[in-house]
């Protein structure tokens, strides 16, 4: 059950739902009661998967751009595409980053990202986040 609540709260981060997926972590990881490395493959497994939800959500949303409740004006989408082929897919690595990482996402979803790539970068940032907070936790303790 515990590993089920840390990839729903970690899933559910990597979305608009404001929730903190590192506190849980940390909390699980201090009380020691399961190993890191599998509270650190759910939990990045989890979040990688839920930033799959912004991706898609890109994607459908796209097909609406003409329609005046759009929540981007056509200037601002343009700016939008612009940085996104200027820095590249690599920029989803970043994914992870509070604010923009989800519009990053969103915005690798308008702009018909590989789903599989999406995921192997998404997922190394996100991991490799993970770890440093574990190392930093362990550095701690």
């Amino acid at each position: 059950m515990i590993y089920l609540t840390l990839f729903a709260i970690a899933f559910a981060s990597a979305t608009i739902l404001p929730l903190q997926s590192e506190a849980a972590l940390i909390a699980l990881m201090l009380a020691g009661e399961r190993p890191w490395a599998a509270l650190l493959t759910v939990a990045s497994v989890g979040n990688t998967l839920g930033a799959g939800v912004n991706w898609f959500f890109g994607r459908e949303i796209n097909r609406f751009r003409s329609q005046r409740w759009f929540p981007a004006s056509p200037t601002r989408m343009a700016q939008a595409e612009a940085l996104y082929h200027r820095y590249g897919r690599w920029c989803l690595i970043f994914a992870w980053v509070p604010l923009i990482g989800d519009a990053l996402t969103v915005v690798a979803g308008v702009m018909k990202e590989n789903l599989w790539l999406f995921f192997a970068l998404v997922g190394l940032g996100k991991t490799a986040r993970y770890l440093l907070l574990a190392a930093g936790l362990a550095g701690v303790l």
